[in-house]
């Protein structure tokens, strides 16, 4: 939903696949029948049965050499009614010698007008759309695509559907731009890996010409080498200050390691250990006086276990090895992270344990430094180790600048760089999609074009030509085709949700009537009509409300939650069926599935008692009370609207409702198709297929009406002619409609009216005459249209007799079926009323035992959790009940009687901003 759009597009841009290669870029108050028996209590019931839903038939797809481009139309402007497409300046030839003219070429005559009496688009039925060619001079004809995608107006055809990807004309230019999206990912790489957001592109950049394109490329590829270099140089300078670093701390642990303590009991002795001290004690191991070595490192802090033991069992124990945390973090080369380095200082006499040591130290994989044997060296070390450092810090503090230069050029560059090259790449696609002439100096293309824009594209054309700075100008020329051109609907934010409801069935069949205007009104009321709760609704339209005041906020517009852009984009739907379902609420009189008083009601309990002498011990004796009606000033009339209050305290509200929405939902669901059958008429008078008013529309209706308006008839009969005083002596409805089809009479209910069995007398020749008169008038009708047609292909008769006896059978018993799948709508409200009256007494009214301050602080998780499950199961659960068995009755009872849904949409090649990312 949201701004303007084509219906052959939808909202989001989605990708132009290229023709037959793999590469992809983005485009894109009645009487009842006795009186109330009043209760202390509400009467409470489970829930009833739904109907399972049938699922509607697949969308409609059609292969063949047409763009997939998807995008956004411009709004839909004035109609522009007949008028001829030719330039000001004249009709351009086409270039190229007279006999290299392509077939269908006008040469140097002007492009043909629209044919008089041309359709204008609307709502009602798709616009009406023409295969045109186009003519385009080499020069130009990159800059005329370009134009005509900023516009959206044509869907282009493959002219070319049997060469291959790697065979087209300008695979070289589309290899380019393929070249260069990787180069732009490896740039946005780098942003991110330097914790830098590329953000969307500041306005809409023009596609670049073939010199702007070099500039692209050449820029792009510098900035990568750049970052290339300046990342593997500073990846360079990290490990070596890593590497120093490390060697420092080595160095000051190392010294503070070797400072051994004297003698116990003796002063601290602050002389530095030597390696020529002997580690033993002299008096016992005199042939020891050997000269100790150092290993000195680093290692990972989880291997140092495995290390330590690994050097005990292999040295056996002929050294001395101590480990130290250093004091700062360093990164670890391999994984980037920050980690808490070990330092070890192992001493050792003997040259082969030396080397074992060494090593072991290489399969642990740690850094070894070496260990100066003096103090005055390792202290000159550490001087210089500074002095690095220092030098080190400042080298890489301005190769850091220089590279977050570098990263502000690509985070200026690379949105605007990105949205050219996908639309040079798109237009590349589209001219792969078209045929040379002769001369290989016209480019000739194949496109679906509304009518209406037909002068937009001319337009178009001679912009890209003037653009180009080519002096031959490329024009439009309608062709003839006989094949059905795609549907266009041009829809906004509002009509958009309704159309993609009619369009999830089926897409509608070229120029036929489309169902979605009549949708806006009667897919709201019927969801409310099993919906109908003014609390309910009034929640359902609060939260629609509110996604529409703010249906311009990036936050939920942007949302990446599927099921929220569901609801987003359904917004005005919702809000729809939030206010007519508060409009039947206040039929139903059902709030929270309390019954409220807006009008006094039309029952008084105080006549009924003074005139029948109710006395205490009669009312303790009768827990339940019949109101008569018969008895004067007990009942005054019809409720003002909807539904008496006092129905919600009696004992048999539930039979009065019953009755009451069943009558309810069959006239509905019988007007509702009667309306489906009589908008058929506009598509046979729009189609010149007169004859099928009369040898099928008209048998249509007439069965429809004899036979389910007449049981419309005889419910409005009976709710006027038998009020609340004589309801006990009201016949019955379905018996009659029973004996009517059986033949039959019965002598215990009594006729509705007088000349009731004469009036079904005379229904039943028609009744058993309908299937035969509307074959055979289907027949004539068939045999005519098949004799006639320009594609008409011979057809026995009995193949048409059989077909149109399976059609009339179908069509018969489909009335039947779908006059009782509209009980559905009976069905859902008893079972959401139901519902709701369960959690209200299951739940709520448990917060109002207690009168107490206990009571008060009851109430709090009481409503709590009444609000959970109203929003959970009545609102959500109930809610998409409703929902799919209404899309079910519009879908299966209202579509099938007029629309085929056999179309394709309109997809035009056009440049998207939704889809730049």
């Amino acid at each position: 939903m949201g701004s303007t759009s084509g219906r052959g597009c939808g909202r989001r841009g989605v990708k132009l696949s290229g023709a037959g290669g793999g590469t992809a870029a983005w485009v894109g108050g009645l009487r009842g029948t006795g009186g109330p028996h009043i209760s202390g209590l509400p009467f409470g019931g489970e829930p009833r049965g739904r109907p399972a839903v049938r699922s509607g038939s697949a969308l409609p797809t059609r292969t063949g050499a047409v763009s997939r481009c998807r995008c956004l139309l411009p709004a839909a402007g004035p109609f522009l009614g007949e008028e001829e497409v030719r330039s000001p300046a004249g009709p351009a030839p086409c270039p190229g010698p007279a006999a290299a003219h392509p077939a269908g070429c006008p040469g140097t005559s002007g492009v043909p007008p629209s044919p008089p009496g041309a359709a204008m688009g609307s709502l009602f039925r798709s616009e009406e759309v023409c295969l045109a060619q186009l003519f385009l001079h080499s020069a130009s004809a990159y800059s005329c695509v370009s134009e005509l995608g900023e516009r959206g107006l044509l869907e282009f055809r493959d002219l070319n559907p049997h060469v291959s990807a790697f065979q087209r004309r300008f695979v070289g230019e589309v290899r380019r731009c393929e070249e260069m999206e990787k180069t732009f990912t490896f740039l946005q790489q780098e942003l991110r890996g330097a914790g830098r957001e590329l953000g969307p592109c500041p306005e809409n950049p023009p596609a670049p010409l073939a010199r702007e394109a070099l500039r692209v490329q050449e820029q792009s590829e510098q900035l990568a080498r750049e970052l290339r270099e300046v990342s593997r140089n500073r990846a360079a300078l990290r490990g070596h200050l890593r590497d120093l670093r490390q060697y420092l701390h080595v160095l000051r642990e190392g010294q503070r390691l070797t400072s051994l303590p004297g003698p116990p009991g003796s002063p601290p002795s602050t002389r530095a250990f030597s390696e020529h001290d002997p580690l033993l004690d002299p008096s016992v191991h005199q042939h020891l006086d050997r000269k100790i070595n150092f290993v000195t490192g680093v290692i990972h802090p989880w291997r140092v276990s495995a290390f330590e033991r690994l050097l005990w069992r292999a040295c056996r124990g002929y050294l001395v090895a101590s480990f130290v945390e250093m004091p700062e973090p360093l990164e670890d080369p391999d994984t980037g992270e920050s980690v808490t380095w070990v330092i070890f200082l192992i001493s050792y006499w003997g040259e082969q344990i030396g080397q074992k040591i060494r090593k072991i130290s290489d399969c642990f994989h740690c850094q070894v430094y070496p260990y100066p044997e003096s103090e005055a060296s390792r202290a000159e070390t550490l001087n210089g180790l500074l002095s690095q450092i220092q030098d080190l810090s400042v080298v890489l503090e301005e190769t850091e600048q220089y590279l977050a230069q570098v990263l502000d050029k690509v985070v200026l560059a690379l949105p605007t760089w990105r949205v050219q090259v996908q639309k040079m790449k798109a237009i590349y696609l589209v001219l792969n999609q078209c045929s040379l002439d002769v001369t290989e100096k016209c480019l000739i293309a194949e496109v679906w074009c509304p009518v209406r824009d037909l002068t937009q594209v001319q337009d178009a054309l001679r912009q890209g030509s003037y653009k180009s700075g080519s002096s031959v100008e490329c024009f439009v020329q309608r062709i003839p085709t006989m094949e059905s051109p795609p549907t266009l609907i041009r829809t906004n934010k509002f009509t958009a949700g309704f159309q993609s409801i009619v369009d999830a069935y089926g897409v509608a069949s070229y120029q036929e009537v489309n169902p979605a205007p009549y949708a806006i009104i009667t897919f709201p009321f019927i969801f409310a009509i099993m919906f109908g709760d003014v609390g309910h609704g009034l929640l359902m339209f609060l939260f629609a409300l509110w996604m529409v005041l703010y249906e311009n906020s990036p936050s939920l517009r942007q949302a990446s939650n599927e099921i929220w852009q569901t609801f987003f984009e359904g917004r005005y739907l919702i809000l729809l069926m939030g206010a007519f379902s508060i409009y039947t609420g206040f039929i139903y009189n059902e709030c929270f599935s309390k019954a409220t008083v807006i009008f006094p009601s039309a029952w008084s309990v105080a006549t009924m008692a003074n005139r029948s002498s109710w006395s205490s011990d009669y009312l303790a004796t009768h827990p339940s009370l019949t109101l008569d009606p018969n008895i004067t000033g007990v009942f005054q009339g019809p409720y003002p609207f909807g539904i008496d209050p006092i129905w919600s305290l009696a004992t048999n509200h539930l039979n009065f409702l019953n009755s009451f929405k069943m009558k309810m939902s069959v006239v509905l669901g019988i007007v509702h198709m009667g309306f489906g059958v009589l908008l058929g008429v506009f598509n046979h008078v729009h189609f010149q297929q007169r004859h099928r008013l009369v040898l099928e529309l008209l048998p249509e209706v007439v069965f429809l009406l004899a036979l389910f308006g007449y049981l419309v008839f005889l419910i409005f009969y009976k709710w006027i002619k038998f009020g609340a005083a004589d309801s006990r002596v009201a016949p019955s409805i379905l018996i009659h409609f029973i004996d009517m089809f059986l033949f039959t009479s019965n002598a215990d209910n009594l006729p509705l009216y007088e000349g009731q069995p004469v009036a079904a007398a005379e229904q039943e020749p028609l009744l058993e005459g309908q299937e035969a008169g509307n074959s055979v008038n289907a027949t004539k009708e068939d045999v005519e249209s098949g004799g006639h047609g320009p594609d008409a292909e011979h057809m026995d008769f009995s193949e048409v007799f059989m077909h149109q006896a399976i059609h009339t059978i179908e069509y018969c018993l489909g009335c039947i079926s779908n006059t009782a799948s509209y009980l559905r709508l009976w069905a859902l409200s008893l079972a959401h009323a139901q519902l709701s009256e369960v959690l209200w007494t299951m739940v709520m009214r448990n917060g109002f035992v207690r009168l107490s301050y206990v009571g008060g602080v009851v109430l709090v998780p009481v409503f709590a959790v009444f609000a959970v499950l109203t929003v959970a199961i009545l609102l959500v659960m109930e809610g998409l009940s409703a929902f799919l068995h209404a899309l079910r009755l519009h879908w299966v009872e209202f579509q099938n009687k007029f629309y085929v849904g056999a179309g394709y949409k309109l997809c035009p090649f056009a440049f998207v901003p939704d889809s730049w990312e």
